[in-house]
């Protein structure tokens, strides 16, 4: 797929950093969708059948829809708007209705990673048959596993393509991708530490971390500031702080080195307490943006992963 296009193959990719996705993007997402109901691809799962025999020949877009609106009732939305009647400052509530798709009214983006969602797990690929004459269409048979492999190809162009930070999964789910030095981490960090607390919290803190909804990033901190202050009781020891200064021993024998790793440690626990992560009192600092949480995740991450690395040993 990266050696399709010529800016990719001379240039590189683009960052896959952006959290939005724009209007120019929803556009191809709304294209993908619409050719797949056009050619019938709903069929499989919401059929429109031949009334001479009752043999798929095409997708039900009415069932489709109530399906879609159930699913995801965010499709439909009520918004106060200026009125055009009323006096100067008087509100209407308009409805919007984002179903069917338009590539000029785009909903929020994680409505349009919701909607990709659905549609991948309902896509097929449709095969045409025998051909009826009297009605004038084909009837038709479908392959789930072709059809959801190559929405899937198409979903990722496009992100990839607009440098958005998702991938649409085999298993159906769309994560978001980490900054690539973070991503290489949490491919080889492996939690086998003999503690299945300390296991539990980091691979939840993980799952939350790669996930689009930023709430559940913002939870994914919560998780590793929990996993962080477990990781310094692991080794024997009469308390905390004898047991964290062994895993600093373990860490490095050179001073230098880990004067740098005990002062990076202190601070990650100042960072823990004082910012709304492990504790959300008023007085505590909100993180707000995704970007913030890609920072502090990696950087606890960091020194995580090397202690797990020890621990091994």
């Amino acid at each position: 797929m990266s050696n399709v296009y010529f800016t990719d193959r001379e240039i590189g990719p683009r960052p896959r950093i952006q959290d939005e996705i724009q209007l120019e993007a929803w556009g191809g997402i709304v294209s993908i969708i619409n050719t797949l109901i056009m050619k019938g691809s709903f069929g499989s799962a919401f059929p429109d059948t031949c009334p001479d025999g009752g043999a798929i020949v095409g997708t039900n877009e009415r069932l489709l829809v109530l399906a879609v609106k159930a699913e995801i009732p965010d499709l439909v939305q009520l918004k106060k708007e200026p009125s055009v009647w009323g006096d100067d400052g008087e509100t209407e509530l308009i409805r919007i209705d984002y179903w069917p798709l338009r590539p000029s009214l785009k909903p929020s983006t994680n409505t349009i990673l919701d909607i990709i969602g659905f549609c991948y797990r309902h896509a097929a690929e449709a095969n045409q048959l025998d051909w009826h004459s009297y009605y004038r269409h084909h009837h038709l048979t479908f392959d789930q596993k072709n059809g959801q492999s190559e929405f899937r190809k198409n979903i990722n162009i496009v992100f990839s393509r607009n440098g958005l930070a998702y991938e649409l999964r085999e298993d159906g789910h769309i994560i978001r991708i980490p900054p690539s030095p973070l991503d290489n981490l949490l491919k080889v960090a492996q939690f086998k530490t003999g503690d299945s607390e300390l296991d539990s919290m980091l691979t939840t803190a993980c799952n939350k971390y790669l996930t689009p909804d930023i709430e559940l990033r913002r939870e994914s901190l919560e998780k590793l500031w929990d996993a962080w202050e477990r990781i310094k009781t692991v080794l024997s020891g009469k308390n905390k702080k004898s047991s964290a200064e062994k895993l600093l021993e373990k860490a490095s024998q050179e001073d230098n080195f880990r004067r740098m790793l005990e002062t990076e440690a202190l601070e990650l626990t100042r960072i823990g307490n004082e910012f709304q992560i492990r504790h959300s009192e008023t007085n505590k600092i909100p993180v707000k943006t995704n970007e913030h949480i890609d920072y502090l995740f990696h950087r606890l991450f960091a020194i995580i992963n090397l202690f797990l690395v020890v621990l091994k040993k």
